[in-house]
């Protein structure tokens, strides 16, 4: 295979596109590559699941679903008599956010992000209600069958880029997989070299996908419509989530492991946490990587995570001094049966090398390293 950073360009630049479907696919395998930091080093193959890419295609697809004001993403054709949808998915995803916007009132362009955010995690899936639950998992299934075109198609030729899909318990053995993968699953491989090119360049490769998703969407005839600019797909596509959620049941669950005698510190100031007078952090905020998965979330000190702390990540002095208090803070979630449960599922979705001896040092040291993988990989200001 040709050098990867150019395998990259030129699909996003040069490929033939009938429809977003490739720079989608590229974006996507770049979001998995940065959610699952610890496996940089493994120097193997990686099985991706087509559908933990079509998680992230249900996020960045979900601005331009509307059953009233659509924004197609390719041309309409007529095939057998009919008029065929731009994307072969737009009726179940439109149909989940139909459902989405009949539950919480309202959409932002980037709740495609808090879904699938919510999705992930059991406890949290199980609280919303059938009909949206059997939305997304049509949705999921219609665009992991459809992700096989772009593969295919993707640079010279047929399977000139990526290899056929095949599930992952008949893949090579020298395979690794992301966390969370099943036998079954039906994977997507990134040879060894590709997947760190992503590494190396995930801020180019998601600037580039964003670059050219919206010079595509310029191009394409809207039904009935002006055509869509690219500075307002540009918008669609770089919104960025808020933590619409309220937390209630980790707040809960730490306050009854407080009024037990537990203490906790924050991570930050070192003060002690007072019942009632802390807010839950996200150590990597919503806005920047979209999950409550609870290694992301630690009671902190409310005046320095609304003003000082904000959106920013912690640089590697403040991380330093950090340790010991999210040791302790992970050692307390261990000390309830609730907690321990949920930490450990959490973990276990988010990090490969954490999938039996889950002390609390090895999970503060998986997270230590996550995070400054994210400062790093997206320049982002730390304090």
């Amino acid at each position: 295979m040709p050098e990867p950073g150019s395998v990259i360009s030129t699909i996003l630049k040069h490929d033939n596109k009938q429809t977003s479907y490739k720079i989608a696919l590229l974006r996507s395998i770049n979001d998995v590559v940065l959610s699952y930091p610890d496996l940089r080093n493994s120097n193997r193959d990686v099985a991706i699941p087509l559908r933990a890419l079509a998680e992230f295609w249900i996020a960045y697809y979900w601005p331009f679903m509307s059953a009233e004001k659509p924004i197609l993403q390719g041309a309409q054709a007529f095939r057998d008599g009919r008029l065929r949808n731009d994307v072969a998915f737009r009726p179940e995803l439109t149909r989940l956010k139909t459902e989405w916007e009949a539950l919480v009132g309202s959409s932002r362009p980037a709740d495609g992000f808090v879904i699938t955010s919510e999705m992930r995690v059991s406890r949290t899936r199980d609280s919303y209600p059938k009909p949206l639950l059997k939305a997304y998992r049509a949705a999921a299934r219609k665009i992991a069958t459809r992700l096989r075109q772009p593969i295919q198609y993707a640079g010279p030729g047929s399977w000139g880029v990526f290899d056929r899909p095949r599930p992952y318990q008949e893949l090579p053995s020298d395979v690794i997989a992301v966390p969370g993968t099943r036998e079954r699953d039906v994977c997507l491989v990134a040879k060894a070299e590709l997947w760190r090119t992503f590494q190396e360049v995930s801020l180019w490769v998601e600037a580039l996908c964003i670059h050219e998703w919206s010079l595509f969407t310029e191009t394409v005839v809207q039904a009935g419509a002006r055509a869509t600019g690219r500075g307002e797909t540009y918008a669609l596509l770089t919104d960025r989530p808020d933590n619409r959620r309220p937390l209630s049941w980790e707040r809960n669950e730490i306050d009854l492991l407080m009024m037990e005698g537990r203490s906790f510190t924050c991570p930050w100031t070192g003060k002690q946490i007072k019942p009632g007078g802390y807010h839950i952090d996200h150590l990597v905020a919503i806005s920047i990587y979209p999950t409550n998965e609870l290694w992301n979330l630690v009671p902190a000190d409310p005046h320095f995570n609304l003003h000082v702390k904000r959106a920013r990540l912690p640089g590697q002095t403040a991380l330093a001094s950090a340790r010991p208090h999210l040791i302790e803070t992970y050692r307390s979630y261990q000390e309830s049966s609730a907690l321990a449960e949920a930490l450990g599922q959490d973990v276990r979705v988010r990090f490969g090398s954490l999938q039996h001896h889950l002390t609390s040092e090895r999970i503060t040291d998986a997270v230590i390293d996550l995070l400054q993988m994210v400062a790093a990989s997206r320049n982002l200001a730390t304090f």
